[in-house]
């Protein structure tokens, strides 16, 4: 496993967004670069999908704060919004889904390509895979670069668990990792779920974390 004061995700509340806290491994290696090498990119749209929990906003934040910008959730998206835009160059627009309205972030999607600007859309999948009312939409969706990131492998998700047992003041050994990393569902939202369980049975049973309990949480 990588040396861990490299970046990762941080499932805490306590939000950190500087490129070491970003753990890159396999399944957000090609999201990451193209984040690192704005504005060498071959369009001004780039939608970054993945599951909850993933690191999309993370990756965002990291973004803005290297290179400026504004971010809006597209689920509040208003008029003036797009007026606000018209003096920043680089435009997050998180939480894209269906339920969005379709004439506002159509008309997004023309300013930036009008002024020359760039959009970074956040999306569980990917946006011109959303079905749309709108056609002008649905058309604007497929002029983009997608950066999907991929389920955690077993580095990722051993990173995510030692960095977040760590930031917990948790102790625990290395081998009982590797045996969580086995069975655990590959999944962001599982994997933020058990460290939350654990962590409260944890301090629940006034005890350290033994195969037991990770046995009982895991349901294994």
């Amino acid at each position: 496993m990588r040396d861990l004061n490299q970046l990762l995700l941080n499932f805490e509340q306590k939000q950190n967004f500087k490129d070491e806290d970003f753990y890159v491994s396999k399944s957000n290696y090609f999201a990451f670069e193209l984040i690192k090498t704005w504005p060498k990119w071959e369009k001004n749209f780039l939608n970054i999908y993945g599951d909850n929990f993933s690191g999309k906003s993370h990756l965002s934040n990291i973004f803005i704060k290297k290179f400026k910008g504004i971010k809006i959730d597209a689920n509040f998206l208003e008029n003036k919004n797009l007026i606000e835009i018209k003096i920043h160059q680089n435009i997050i627009l998180e939480n894209l889904d269906k339920d969005i309205n379709e004439v506002l972030v159509y008309s997004l999607f023309n300013i930036i390509d009008q002024d020359n600007k760039y959009l970074i859309i956040n999306s569980r999948e990917p946006i011109n895979q959303i079905d749309f009312n709108l056609p002008d939409l649905k058309s604007r969706t497929k002029n983009c670069l997608f950066a999907k990131i991929e389920k955690p492998d077993d580095e990722l998700i051993f990173a995510l668990i030692l960095k977040n047992f760590s930031d917990r003041q948790i102790t625990i050994d290395k081998k009982l990792i590797d045996f969580i990393v086995k069975r655990i569902d590959r999944s962001y939202g599982k994997i933020f779920e058990f460290i939350y369980k654990i962590d409260e049975l944890s301090l629940k049973k006034k005890k350290p974390i033994d195969l037991r309990t990770i046995k009982e949480v895991l349901r294994v």
